[in-house]
């Protein structure tokens, strides 16, 4: 494999990783200097128990705090904007996230609007945020956004029915307690969406334009831990070694796409999101083999090697085999571990296709995939999704 030798930055947070985690939050708040934290979390977090948790490590240091909870799976920039009140008004300065992407990406917009002093909205694109946000800590409970480790915030805007893509080193968080534990609270459903988010992460990063030595490392690790682990994970969820090992390889990922960025099937996944508020993960998940579909040609000694992390042997087979074998891989892990549904059963019609590709041609995503895609392009995609 050719070493790109062009200039490449490589950004990540001090992170944690292991069994309990969690519990470390109220320890690193007062090093990073905590007089009163705003929690973010959300309703369903809170009821498994997680938030509860890390609030206790809080009340711990004996530092005050307030929850925000008003958070959507898809968190809005109403959502933001609320919370960035709630924390100018209880004089908070520092930010505790306790969630899967959705509160991690609207505590870091609420960090965004509290230091920046604008609208959420107006921060669109690559960086974008002139000022630093408040200290943010990070507790992920899903093995797939890896939110808790990137440069990314995405929120919706309700009004335009689109996801805004805010990419900057600003966004990083401070500090990342990744506890494995966290993640026996999800269903096998859950399980296995956000298990392809992280698939969809480690690919695309691994075939960006913008991919680096660093990069590749750490995509071509977290495939093949995904595909030892993630089938076992879904079937034995109360197995903390397969837990283990799918948050690692969400780690994995989120500090591959985190610096290579990714590609269409983020950019489309994010105007199916906003455009009929689906599940980021299973969006990606029913694009992802579609999208490597289109791609495989750009790069084919790239998909070459993610069939090898995969487990595949290619050899003896011609270009063309190769590309199908791995194709029926990624599918054949989607089967087996239940996401069967295509868009049309959540909801998307022929006549959404044009709006929903003309969100993703602007999408910052779109950029680094490795082959150019016209609106047409995408539009063909999401159809053959259908």
């Amino acid at each position: 494999m050719t070493i790109d030798s062009g200039l490449r930055k490589f950004v990540a947070p001090e992170y944690v990783f292991g069994l309990g985690a969690r519990h470390l939050a109220g320890q690193y708040a007062i090093k990073l200097g905590a007089r009163r934290i705003l929690v973010v979390s959300d309703s369903g977090v809170i009821a498994a128990g997680w938030t509860a948790d890390v609030i206790k490590s809080i009340e711990a240091e004996n530092i005050p705090y307030v929850v925000f909870s008003d958070v959507s799976a898809n968190p809005r920039s109403e959502e933001v904007m609320a919370g960035s009140k709630v924390y100018t008004a209880e004089q908070c300065n520092m930010i505790v996230a306790v969630g899967g992407g959705s509160p991690i990406d609207c505590a870091k917009g609420i960090g965004i609007v509290c230091s920046n002093r604008r609208h959420i909205l107006e921060f669109e694109g690559v960086d974008q945020v002139v000022v630093p946000i408040p200290p943010l800590i990070c507790i992920p409970t899903t093995g797939g956004t890896s939110a808790d480790v990137s440069q990314f915030a995405i929120i919706t805007n309700l009004q335009e029915k689109v996801k805004i893509a805010i990419v900057s080193k600003a966004v990083v968080p401070d500090l990342a307690l990744i506890d494995p534990e966290t993640l026996c609270s999800m269903n096998p459903y859950l399980t296995a969406c956000t298990g392809m988010h992280a698939l969809t992460h480690a690919i695309e990063a691994f075939v960006s334009n913008a991919h680096s030595p660093m990069t590749d490392i750490h995509a071509l690790e977290a495939i093949r831990l995904l595909s030892q682990n993630l089938i076992p994970s879904v079937k034995n969820p109360a197995d903390l070694n397969l837990r283990s090992k799918v948050m690692l390889a969400s780690l994995q990922a989120g500090l591959a796409f985190s610096n290579a960025i990714l590609g269409a099937t983020h950019a489309m996944a994010h105007s199916l999101g906003g455009y009929l508020d689906l599940p980021h993960g299973e969006c990606n998940a029913i694009l992802l083999d579609h999208v490597m579909a289109y791609n495989v040609s750009s790069s084919p000694e790239r998909f070459d090697s993610i069939a090898e992390a995969l487990g595949l042997d290619l050899r003896g087979l011609s270009q063309n085999s190769r590309s199908q074998t791995l194709l029926s891989r990624v599918r054949e892990i989607k089967q087996t571990i239940g996401i069967d549904r295509h868009l049309g059963e959540l909801g998307v019609n022929r006549s959404d296709l044009k709006a929903l590709s003309r969100h993703a041609v602007a999408d910052a995503c779109l950029v680094t995939n490795p082959r150019n895609a016209s609106i047409r392009d995408l539009e063909t995609i999401y159809e053959e999704a259908l």
